[in-house]
């Protein structure tokens, strides 16, 4: 499922999609958290992205996967190292975008009046600020061990 597109290999096509909104959902909800005049523009995009990013990243290790055991499985010496330390980023990633998401959703529902008090915002907003630089630091590394891996140098 996660092999090919038209005779092409899926990951490098899927994978613009993680590399693009992880960002994105890094930045958004950074200025949600820390910039609250923003919030009423920002609420539907970063409640739609939440969910998306964790899938895109989850459909681009699948993909990255599937395209390691059926192109790359005897790669050995250099190009094995890079392939290796490339996947090595997906799993931390996936864990990172999903928890991001999930506390950009939740820092939507306290905002939004769900009574919880000001020390409780505080305290997600702050988490979401973390996450995101987490997640971007994950996909930066990720994407040019990546590009290493397959352009070298």
């Amino acid at each position: 499922m996660f092999d090919e597109i038209l005779g092409l290999p899926l990951h490098p096509l899927i994978v613009h999609a993680a590399v693009v909104l992880t960002p994105l959902l890094a930045v958004l909800a950074t200025v949600y958290a820390l910039a609250p005049r923003t919030r009423p523009v920002l609420t539907w995009a970063v409640a739609g992205l939440a969910p998306v990013v964790p899938v895109s990243v989850f459909a681009a290790r699948q993909s990255g996967e599937a395209l390691e055991e059926g192109r790359f499985a005897s790669a050995s010496g250099q190009l094995g190292e890079r392939i290796a330390e490339h996947a090595g980023f997906a799993t931390p990633l996936l864990l990172v975008t999903f928890a991001l998401g999930v506390v950009s959703l939740v820092l939507v529902y306290v905002t939004r009046g769900a009574g919880s008090g000001r020390p409780v915002e505080l305290a997600v907003s702050a988490l979401t600020v973390v996450l995101a630089v987490v997640a971007l630091y994950y996909v930066v590394r990720s994407g040019h061990s990546g590009a290493t891996a397959v352009w070298g140098s």
